[in-house]
């Protein structure tokens, strides 16, 4: 497993492009983003859990029920979510993709990421379309992943190269999301492709078991979006065997798709609004990965232990209480932490006591961008992985005046 260069275009056959269409007030940026496949792709998605969800959602799962698409269309600076005629916008935007392209409307994947209950008109989408799509490009990951973002500070882009069945393969995603980032069963908007063979069964049995161990376990604020998506394209020009069942190249699909979303996971955390930290919390010694997982999350997702992290302060006691009111099924008394940096490894807690410890040696530790929080429970064998960020002055700025 190699990584390599080219994001969403690495895999064989795919462009993309990012333009500005005028959707955002700030005319430097890329608002309106397009990729496309030359071959009719294997599908699958994940959604949002949100009781309220961005209209693309519902065209998008609409178009790829019989599992394959062509295209994903995305805007960034309005969310296209509790407008009226949200699902014509929608439905609109993939009438473009048909208008420009050889792709039919109906295999196109949609997305809109920004300001919730704006009106978004199409107009402006209509406008830069035909500049969209001639600017698509096999160099256009980079563009793409640009036009996607909203108050994210840096593009999210991956892409790695393998071997299955004797085939190069090549499978590559970009990502937004920096605030509204606690998921379930997606996450953000994140576009992934891949020029393996697989089926659209498959590929959804990949993903949907993926997201578990990865978008699932990353959390920002504790807001759950209405647009959280994540979408994969196969389109097979790889040519490798097709992967129809859990045999051993789909195991090796597996893991190289995991390495695409853990990167784009830690990208996304690391850039939580305002956040000036990358949080990993490592739990060992559960009684089984479920209670792993409530620990793991719970120690992110803590607004004390966020803020003790901002000021670089090792108040462990905030670890122990994020994991006492987790749910998990533990022995507090058997607990240990740790804190470890580029710059060292610090005990903090031994069976659920506090020990003596430098508290300069800690600081220096807790000054770096990337935190690792190591926690043992003495239980059994299950682990988890969960990232977050500190939380910060600038979070407040930010949310304070997102929509005006």
């Amino acid at each position: 497993m190699k990584q390599i260069q080219g994001g969403v275009c690495a895999a064989k056959g795919f462009k993309a492009a990012g333009v500005h269409a005028g959707i955002r007030k700030n005319k430097t940026k890329k608002d309106f983003a397009l990729i496309i496949s030359e071959k009719r792709a294997a599908a699958a998605s994940t959604y949002t859990q949100n009781l309220v969800k961005g209209a693309p959602i519902y065209v998008t799962k609409e178009n790829i029920k019989d599992g394959y698409a062509s295209a994903i269309i995305c805007n960034s600076g309005n969310a296209n979510t509790c407008n009226a005629n949200g699902i014509e916008i929608a439905e609109g935007m993939c009438s473009l993709v048909e208008k420009h392209t050889d792709i039919s409307k109906n295999d196109v994947i949609v997305a809109s990421t920004g300001v919730i209950g704006q009106p978004l008109d199409l107009t402006p989408m209509e406008n830069a379309m035909e500049a969209l799509v001639d600017s698509l490009s096999q160099n256009g990951s980079e563009d793409a992943a640009n036009a996607i973002m909203t108050t994210d500070l840096r593009k999210k882009e991956i892409a790695f190269e393998f071997e299955l069945g004797g085939k190069v393969c090549h499978i590559g995603g970009i990502a937004k999301g920096s605030g509204m980032i606690h998921p379930n069963m997606a996450t953000m908007l994140v576009f992934v492709t891949t020029d393996v063979n697989i089926t659209p069964q498959m590929l959804q049995k990949a993903l949907s078991a993926d997201i578990l161990d990865s978008f699932n376990m990353i959390s920002v604020d504790g807001d759950t979006s209405t647009n959280d998506m994540v979408s994969v394209l196969a389109n097979g020009m790889a040519e490798n065997p097709v992967i129809d069942s859990e045999n051993a190249d789909y195991a090796v699909f597996c893991e190289a798709l995991s390495n695409v979303t853990t990167c784009l996971c830690r990208s996304i955390a690391k850039d939580g609004e305002g956040a000036s930290k990358l949080l990993e919390s490592r739990v060992s010694g559960a009684k089984d990965i479920k209670n792993a997982k409530l620990v793991a999350k719970s120690v992110v997702c803590s607004s004390l232990f966020k803020a003790a992290m901002f000021g670089s302060d090792a108040n462990w006691g905030r670890i122990l209480c994020a994991i006492g009111y987790s749910g998990a099924d533990c022995d507090v008394s058997k607990v240990a932490v740790s804190l470890q940096s580029s710059a060292g490894d610090i005990l903090v807690c031994k069976n659920g006591s506090g020990v003596d410890f430098d508290e300069e040696i800690a600081k220096k530790v807790l000054l770096e961008d990337e935190i690792i929080i190591n926690i043992s429970l003495g239980d059994g064998e299950g682990c988890a992985v969960a990232w977050g960020c500190d939380l910060t002055y600038d979070y407040v700025k930010i949310n304070g005046d997102y929509r005006t």
